[in-house]
């Protein structure tokens, strides 16, 4: 599964861990992606995205129809 969320894009992210003695070892930073279903009355089915957790707290404020709106908008899939 990729580690992208469907709504705010935040993927991946690269850094290196820095010992006491001032090692530096690569390390990723993994994104909190998480699948969700929600019931998306437009579509008049269940979607399921996977969404981080500011990308669920995002579907909270603006509401599944509009984030659905702006995925397809982009050309995504749901």
């Amino acid at each position: 599964m990729s580690r992208v969320c469907q709504v705010t894009g935040a993927e991946v992210g690269f850094g290196r861990n820095v010992s006491f003695s001032h090692r530096r070892t690569n390390r990723r930073f993994d994104a909190n992606i998480q699948r969700k279903r929600y019931w998306v009355p437009s579509l008049g089915r269940h979607v399921t995205l996977r969404v981080s957790a500011r990308g669920i707290k995002t579907i909270d404020v603006r509401g599944i129809e509009a984030v659905i709106a702006s995925i397809l908008a982009r050309g995504g899939r749901v």
